[in-house]
């Protein structure tokens, strides 16, 4: 080979490099380019969050579970089309809910899909639909019949539930008398806790339980409508609403201010055994105490001095939690991974707001901050500007996860499905 053009090659990719490196060095830095958030409702949420109103006019829709090949199903707590379960399907995954379906004739709240059941309840009973292979209910004319027998005396009769990994079912019975009063005292004791008033623990490997199988799991719970098992820590946790009536039965004792701000609302990490203290006391979020009910000799200063468990987390009177759940997904930043959402169903005097879904961040299985709105303007109006006259449009009240780690919540007021992505 000719050596001249040897050193001519070497010099000319000698050359060719340090230009490439100086063009590399000199290059302008590029950022993201920022991607368009869709907001299609009137709800608000953090920067970086979409959500879509997949669903709509689907009646008193109160709690939803997704399946793990997306189907949506949502439990009715009031008939609609003569019918209580309603699916939402998409069937060519390309984002849009393209097919419903609807079946149950049994009005009800719980409902949970794994992988072999679907679970649900009624006002007074569990059931659980056989899933195939793909995940699909094999026969909706033919649940199977896991409890019955459960108390319904027409007043907060919602049976949420939560299932664990060793074959567990935690039902919720709530009370239907706010602080088990008989006329103007408390009852003494209070035999609404023989049948109500906790959450009872009964098997999902079992069928035709009564009431006489289950055992009671926590008591002292008014009524825990949002209940989940946390598979981080491995314990039930649950919210519970907070009693009323402190202003109407006792106002030598409460102000009408007080009557709006007291008691809490609360969230409980409960285990077996645990006693949350209704009827007998009431959490005050102010003191950060727990109070000993009037009913029960309570003044509004006097401090419960029995062993009854406190709150994890206590919350604004009167913001009625109605579900929880517990995001495991990827999807969302990690400030969310293994956090609690709660979805509130009503308002708050204290706030001057409500009809929001909150987080609540944790860490190695406890709470770690402060709680803060997530998902706001259920409402549609302004609650703190009394000069607005608007019309309540909707009401947060189930969450779900789905297999991509989107957050679902449904609203029974307004009847409507909202999707939140990252």
């Amino acid at each position: 080979m000719n050596k001249s053009i040897t050193i001519k090659n070497s010099l000319y990719l000698l050359t060719s490099m340090a230009l490439t490196a100086l063009f590399v060095q000199c290059k302008p830095e590029t950022k993201p380019v920022a991607k368009t958030v869709k907001n299609e409702t009137i709800l608000k949420a953090p920067e970086g969050f979409s959500v879509a109103e997949i669903g709509k006019n689907l009646g008193a829709v109160r709690h939803l579970t997704v399946a793990k090949n997306g189907h949506i199903y949502a439990n009715r707590s009031v008939l609609k089309d003569s019918t209580a379960i309603i699916v939402l399907k998409d069937t060519n995954n390309d984002g849009t809910i393209d097919e419903q379906q609807q079946f149950s004739e049994l009005p009800g709240t719980g409902i949970i899909a794994t992988d072999d059941y679907l679970y649900t309840s009624s006002n007074s009973a569990i059931f659980r639909y056989p899933l195939n292979d793909d995940h699909e209910v094999v026969d909706t004319n033919a649940p199977e019949k896991l409890v019955d027998g459960l108390i319904d005396m027409g007043m907060d009769n919602a049976k949420p539930f939560t299932i664990d990994n060793d074959h567990n079912l935690y039902v919720t019975i709530g009370s239907w008398n706010d602080a088990c009063r008989d006329g103007d005292a408390g009852m003494m004791p209070c035999t609404i806790l023989d049948s109500a008033g906790g959450i009872w623990k009964f098997k999902t490997n079992k069928l035709n339980q009564t009431f006489a199988d289950g055992s009671r799991y926590a008591t002292g719970l008014k009524n825990s409508v949002g209940i989940r098992w946390n598979f981080e820590t491995n314990s039930l946790f649950a919210t519970d609403h907070g009693r009323g009536g402190l202003h109407s039965f006792y106002p030598e004792v409460f102000t009408q201010k007080q009557d709006a701000e007291l008691p809490a609302e609360t969230l409980y990490e409960l285990k077996e055994g645990d006693n949350a203290g209704w009827p007998e006391t009431y959490y005050d979020h102010f003191k950060d105490s727990r109070m000993l009910a009037p009913e029960y000799g309570g003044d509004g200063e006097q401090i419960a001095n029995k062993d009854y468990i406190n709150p994890v987390v206590a919350f604004p009177a009167h913001l009625g939690p109605n579900d929880l759940l517990f995001y495991t997904g990827d999807m969302f930043p990690d400030k969310y991974k293994n956090g609690a959402f709660i979805a509130f169903h009503n308002q708050s005097a204290e706030l001057k707001k409500g009809f929001f879904v909150a987080f609540v961040p944790f860490k190695d299985g406890k709470p770690s901050g402060e709680w803060e709105i997530f998902l706001d303007n259920f409402a549609g109006f302004d609650l703190a500007d009394t000069t607005t006259k608007g019309t309540l449009k909707h009401r947060p009240c189930g969450l779900a996860q789905g297999p991509d780690g989107a957050l679902y919540v449904c609203d029974d007021f307004g009847g409507s499905i909202f999707k939140i992505t990252y």
